[in-house]
Parts: structure tokens; C-alpha cells; sequence
């Protein structure tokens, strides 16, 4: 079982490497020595080849439950127990970086990887800065609770290029005329049409990880993206593929659907008053994927017997995670804005002669829209509907404009 691991360890010292984000380098835990990339993966290039050639001829594996394997660490001997998944982890005896080769090999390596090139120390400070102006955050929540685990994990993800093609059809009005007495508007039947290409379209291929939040530490830096290669792995985990490409398609073709159809409508937009979408017929062709590996930090805490995930993008800095509520602070500040929003809105409504049930209309909605300020600081993940971040430079194409007059509405004023 230790033939089908690999361990990085410091040629000078033996002691644990781990890339090292800041200088791009591999760094030594205990002599703090620094290697070039290219230098270890010349070095442990043999030894990998026979992890993966071990791993592919080792008819059974040692399985202790279902789903999970056991090997032994090549420096302690100590056994590392991983899901079938597992990639890359650490030994918890001597902390050497264990690597799989073989879950990474062949139809399963990647094409490409974005390094890790922000360290633990920056998620941590990351969320301690996540929890600030955070008004209905419950105080003992961020004075009270610690943080579980943090760890650096490299996701893998599906890569799409595509090309969204097809028609959007519109209720489009136009104002003709608007004065003090009435407004004229003519309606029409509107249809735009054209086509947009994409690149690089991110969906996270691990079923461990949550797609909303992989969404919304987006969008990578795709400058930095580079050739796969395990000698980025040391010091972090990794997972290979669970969900394969044809479980991933729903998923970024939508995001490619919508961002044409949102193009289309601001075509349309441009040419109208008011739009409002009736239906669309969109495809996607010229489908390609590459699968990659990217830096995410998974930070867990529990307060209340409860626990939070939280995730940073390993090199923005993008950090998500939801909030708990303080619901009687929530309460209190309700009742207080619907008070004081009633006071300034009677003022208002007396100026103007309003009836009292506008003042207390016009109270609730000040209110609602406080509250919901406030509620809206403590989400931040949601899935991604667009794709925008990814449309290739001047792809976008609006090849077709019909417009048919339906009818013409006439809105009096009362002048009264």
C-alpha cells in the first residue's frame, strides 16, 4: 500500500514540504528550505510514475468500511484512511503530504490547476473580517465561537466552452405621447435573436462540496491558470471527480441560457420603454471541457450546537458563508422602524391629505425594506444564474430584430 502513495519530503531534512502560495514555491515545515516547482518535480517524477503504476496493478485495495481505503505512509508507516476519492492529504503521525498518484492518472488527471496563493492565516482573518457590520449578527457569535477546522482544499471543477444560440421573444412598449392629460403607448411583438460564446464556465465537480457556495467565491483569475501538476498539491487536500461532465451539463448551460437571454433583453431594452419577457429558445453547441483543480479554504464553526461552513477562494480572497440571526434584536428593530417610519410617513401624509391606511401601507414597506437590508448582510451564497464573467470578447452577435405592432394603450391622467 505505501508503493501506491507519494510523500514530499525536503530533500535537505526529510521533513514535510507544502506549496507555498506567496513565492510559488515548495517550503520545507521544518528547515524552512525552498525548492523551485520544477526542480522537485524532476525529483520525485520516477517515484510517481511507479505510485501510479502500483495503484493501477493492485487488483484489490485494503477496504475498512464501505467506501473507504486504507494505505500506509511511505515515511512512518502509520495507515491513512481516505474515501475512495482521496487524492492528496496528510499523514496525522509524522505530517508528511501524502499524494495518490493514481487517483490522478490517465482519463483522471487534469489539464490545468490554479495554485493556492493565499495561506491559512488570510482565511482566518477572512472571517473575523466576514463578521463585521453585520447588524441583526447575534454579538456572542463573534465573540464566542471558534473555528472547528480550516483547511485548503483543491476542488475539482469542469471547465466548459460553448456557444448559446436562439431567439427571445418580448411584450415591448414604446411611450408615443405624454402630457398632463394622458399617455400613449404603442405594444408590440418583439423578437431578438443572436449568439454568444463563452470560455472557462466553472461547475465544481465534488458532490462534498456545495455548488451554491463554490458559485459564489467565483469568478478565478484565469491568468494564472497552468499546466496540472501534483507538485502544487503538497499541504493541501484533494478530492478527484464524483460528479462526471454529462451530471454537470444542466448546470453551466443554464448559466449560458440565461446570460443570452439577458443580452437579448438589453437589446431589446434599448429600443423600448418597458419589456417584458414572454419566452426564449436557447441552445448550446460547440460544447468543450477541460477539468481542473482550484484553491478553495472550507473553514467550519459551531456556536449553539450549530455548525457554519465557510469558504474562501484560495487566490481572490472571495469569502462566503451565511449568518445566523439575532431574532429579538431583528423584532425590536422592526417594531422601532415601523414606529418611527409611521411618525415621518403621518407627517407626509397629512401634508398631502392622505388616508391613515397609506400612512400605515407606506409605514410597512419602510420597514420591510430595513428589515430585509439588514437579513441580506448575513446571506451571502446563492447560486450563480449567469455566466457573464465568462462571455468570450466580442462574441456577442444580435443577428435578428423583428418587430410587429399589436395595439396601442391609452392611461388617462386625473387631474384633479
Amino acid at each position: 500500500m505505501a508503493t501506491e502513495i507519494t510523500n514530499y519530503q525536503c530533500p535537505n531534512c526529510t521533513g514535510p514540504m507544502h506549496f507555498d502560495g506567496a513565492s510559488g514555491k515548495l517550503k520545507c515545515d521544518f528547515c524552512e528550505s525552498i525548492f523551485d516547482t520544477a526542480e522537485i518535480e524532476a525529483m520525485y517524477k520516477e517515484k510517481e510514475e511507479k505510485s501510479v503504476e502500483a495503484f493501477e496493478k493492485a487488483e484489490t485495495k485494503e477496504w475498512i468500511d464501505e467506501g473507504m481505503h486504507a494505505y500506509n505512509c511511505p515515511s512512518c508507516g502509520a495507515d491513512l484512511i481516505c474515501d475512495e476519492t482521496t487524492a492528496a492529504t496528510s499523514c496525522p503521525y509524522c505530517g508528511n503530504p501524502s499524494i495518490v498518484p493514481g487517483q490522478m492518472a490517465g482519463a483522471l488527471r487534469p489539464d490545468l490547476i490554479i495554485p493556492f496563493k493565499l495561506d491559512k492565516e488570510k482565511a482566518k482573518a477572512s472571517l473575523r473580517q466576514h463578521y463585521n457590520n453585520k447588524f441583526f449578527l447575534p454579538k456572542s457569535f463573534s465573540e464566542g465561537n471558534h473555528i472547528e477546522e480550516v483547511k485548503g482544499v483543491y476542488v475539482p471543477f469542469w471547465l466548459f466552452d460553448c456557444t448559446a444560440s436562439g431567439e427571445a421573444w418580448f411584450e415591448a412598449g414604446k411611450v408615443v405621447k405624454d402630457n398632463l392629460n394622458k399617455k400613449v403607448t404603442d405594444i408590440y411583438d418583439a423578437v431578438r435573436g443572436g449568439e454568444v460564446s463563452f470560455e472557462k464556465i466553472p461547475t465544481d465537480a465534488s458532490i462534498q462540496m456545495p455548488d451554491d457556495m463554490m458559485d459564489s467565491i467565483e469568478p478565478y483569475d484565469y491568468n494564472e491558470i497552468t499546466e496540472f501538476s501534483t507538485v502544487y498539491m503538497p499541504g493541501f487536500m484533494a478530492d478527484k471527480f464524483d460528479v462526471t461532465q454529462d451530471e454537470s451539463i444542466e448546470r453551466f448551460s443554464d448559466r449560458a441560457k440565461n446570460t443570452l437571454v439577458d443580452m437579448l433583453t438589453d437589446e431589446c431594452k434599448a429600443d423600448y420603454d418597458d419589456v417584458t419577457k414572454k419566452h426564449e429558445e436557447i441552445e448550446i453547441k460547440d460544447v468543450k471541457c477541460r477539468y481542473a483543480m482550484l484553491p478553495v479554504w472550507m473553514l467550519s464553526t459551531k456556536w449553539e450546537n450549530q455548525n457554519f461552513l465557510f469558504a474562501m477562494n484560495g487566490q481572490t480572497g472571495a469569502f462566503v458563508g451565511d449568518l445566523p440571526c439575532d431574532k429579538k434584536k431583528r423584532m425590536i428593530t422592526g417594531i422601532l422602524s415601523f414606529i418611527i417610519s409611521l411618525i415621518v410617513v403621518s407627517i407626509v401624509g397629512a401634508w398631502f391629505e392622505f388616508e391613515f391606511y397609506i400612512d400605515l401601507i407606506g409605514a410597512g414597506i419602510i420597514t420591510a425594506l430595513i428589515i430585509s437590508h439588514f437579513n441580506n448582510q448575513l446571506k451571502s451564497v446563492a447560486k450563480a444564474k449567469m455566466a457573464k464573467e465568462y462571455v468570450k470578447k466580442e462574441t456577442f452577435e444580435c443577428s435578428k430584430r423583428r418587430d410587429n405592432f399589436l395595439r396601442q394603450e391609452v392611461e388617462y391622467y386625473d387631474n384633479d
